[in-house]
């Protein structure tokens, strides 16, 4: 009796030919489970494919509400930025679809799941981990990695064996979307010299030319509402991709460092994410107590890292999200956001939490600050370095 896998199927070129691979060169039979994580594709038209390609049974999972709220939702609060620029658009993803991907393995009895990553990419590391951490009984399979095509090979294969592709030899772009973003890569861009080709874009397409502000609400660290109108995070990224997207905001051309040892050329379309984590980042600024901020800044980035490396189901994240939900609490507020052509500025901010203290900080007549208090402190603060350099006085300039 031929084995069953359940393979976690975009319908592009590598997963494509990965469902006629593991038929055709393993024997296994199929089941095709798509993800809907907000990727703006017709997933009925991906399942099509996928039925029509071999797969046995092909399953659509919309989880773009739970995507949005339980691991978007987080890496806002956490202000998650991989290398201090990536929003970790495929990081967050990757996870998700693992756990959809394990429960309809589940389901069907299977007794492998496969995934269509590079032997070169993060990817590989997300799914894998994150599979064999939610079920270790099951085999994780990786036909790209285990046939060792070049790109133009694997194009080859599929039009070999009748697979409907959306790539070409003209056409060798890599892409990944969802709701919080879009990456795109291969092709020229593989010389970190070149250009992007300006054909690869889809969420910022600049068109937008009246500077329009929007009003952010967000509630203990999560975004709620726009100008006023509340609504549900995967709704709002929407909305606000759209926006942010029509002034050709959040474009990254970047140069990272991936997990396996490899410097990697990547661009990214991220509007939303954009705005949201510098909002969320300007409503800290005037909530959180400074030690708190600073500890956070350094743990953000640990938070980005290990999300990034795909140790989503570790208890390190776990510890660190308690860590996010308690600095978040008091996050609670409006920014507001002006947009101009591909830039933005949040240009107001404000909380019932707010640690701003007008009559501190001014300079006008309402200062409540004893500027007398200030020479102590300061003699004090300074009062280590200055017995150094009367005893010791190595001072250089």
């Amino acid at each position: 009796m031929a084995k069953t896998v359940v393979l976690a199927y975009s319908g592009g070129l590598d997963t494509s030919v990965a469902l006629k691979w593991l038929q055709v060169e393993k024997g296994y039979e199929v089941i095709a489970c798509s993800v809907d994580v907000g990727q703006q594709e017709d997933l009925e038209e991906v399942r099509a494919r996928a039925l029509a390609t071999g797969a046995k049974i092909a399953e659509v999972v919309e989880v773009q509400e739970e995507f949005a709220n339980d691991f978007i939702g987080r890496a806002i609060r956490a202000g998650a930025l991989y290398e201090n620029r990536y929003p970790l658009v495929s990081s967050l993803s990757r996870p998700i679809i693992s756990k959809h991907l394990v429960e309809v393995a589940r389901r069907y009895g299977a007794d492998a799941v496969a995934h269509g990553c590079t032997g070169k990419g993060n990817d590989q590391v997300r799914f894998e981990v994150a599979i064999r951490t939610l079920a270790p009984d099951l085999e994780v399979l990786a036909p790209v990695r285990e046939w060792g095509f070049a790109r133009e090979d694997t194009i080859d294969y599929g039009l070999a064996h009748g697979v409907q592709v959306n790539a070409n030899r003209a056409n060798p772009y890599s892409i990944d979307q969802n709701l919080w973003g879009r990456a795109i890569e291969c092709g020229e861009m593989e010389d970190p010299w070149n250009s992007p080709p300006s054909d690869i874009y889809a969420y910022t397409l600049p068109h937008g030319s009246v500077p329009e502000s929007v009003v952010i609400g967000f509630q203990e660290g999560v975004p709620v509402s726009l100008d006023g109108e509340e609504l549900p995070l995967h709704l709002l990224i929407a909305r606000l991709n759209a926006i942010a997207g029509s002034y050709g905001i959040g474009r990254i051309d970047m140069v990272e460092n991936r997990r396996v040892g490899i410097k990697s050329r990547e661009v990214y379309e991220a509007p939303a994410a954009t705005v949201l984590l510098e909002a969320h980042r300007q409503l800290e600024d005037i909530t959180l107590e400074r030690e708190l901020a600073h500890t956070k800044i350094e743990l953000s980035l640990q938070w980005a890292t290990l999300v990034y490396d795909g140790l989503w189901y570790s208890p390190l994240r776990m510890a660190l999200d308690a860590f996010m939900e308690e600095a978040s609490c008091v996050v609670t507020g409006e920014v507001r956001v002006r947009f101009s052509p591909n830039g933005f500025v949040v240009d107001g901010r404000r909380s019932p939490l707010s640690l701003y203290d007008y009559e501190l900080a001014t300079y006008a007549r309402a200062d409540t600050f004893n500027h007398l208090d200030a020479e102590g402190f300061v003699k004090i603060f300074g009062l280590g370095l200055e017995t150094w350099s009367k005893r010791q006085g190595r001072v250089q300039p």
